[in-house]
This record gives C-alpha cells, structure tokens and sequence, in this order.
C-alpha cells in the first residue's frame, strides 16, 4: 500500500496557511468592584470555579490586570463584551457599572 497520492490528486497543504495569532482578555483593576464580584464574573461568564476566580482576583488587585483568557480574536471579543454588559458590584455603592478588560495579543515580538 503505497502512501503517495494517486496521480490526479490534489493535496492541500495546510502547512501554508497562517493561524489566527491568539488573543488574551486582560482584567484591568479598579477601586469599585470586590473579589466577590470578581469570582461571581468569572463563573458565569467563563465557568471558573472559585478558586481560579480568587486567583484572578488576587492578580488583578496585586499587579493591577489579570489575563481571564486566550484565544481567537472573535472568541476573547464576544467575552470582553459579556465582562463589560456584567454590571454594577451591589456590595460596593460606588460601584457604577462593569469592570474593564482589554484585547491584546498573547505573543508580541520583540522587534528587530
């Protein structure tokens, strides 16, 4: 059995297309929404459990972002929407709507 097209046959070479580059959704910190609000976000909007939505919380207060995902560009979009339509934390009264998350690509060069 012989591993070599028949004569006639077309082969794609998927080798020569290019992949979308990944995305990441990034957290920006703010002083109107609790860890709570962050864990609670992080559950319903990406099915996180508890414990990686306290990670992501400790991150975003601690270095002031926090990466909430990576991928497709039309992927990381339709949640970055979610993450700003989420509203208001009803723990905090100054809290007046969503948190932020920006779109930035997961690998950036270095320049040559």
């Amino acid at each position: 059995m012989s591993l070599l097209p028949s004569p006639g046959t077309h082969v794609i070479d998927e080798t020569d297309q290019q992949l979308e580059p990944p995305y990441h959704l990034v957290l920006l910190d703010d002083d109107e929404h609790t860890y709570a609000y962050v864990i609670r976000m992080c559950a319903e909007i990406f099915g996180y459990g508890p414990e990686k939505g306290y990670a992501i919380a400790c991150v975003v207060d601690s270095q002031g972002r926090a990466v909430l995902m990576t991928g497709s560009h039309d992927e990381v979009r339709a949640k970055q929407e979610l993450v700003h339509a989420y509203g208001p934390d009803p723990l905090m009264p100054n809290s007046r709507g969503s948190m932020s998350a920006v779109i930035e690509p997961a690998y950036q060069g270095t320049g040559s």
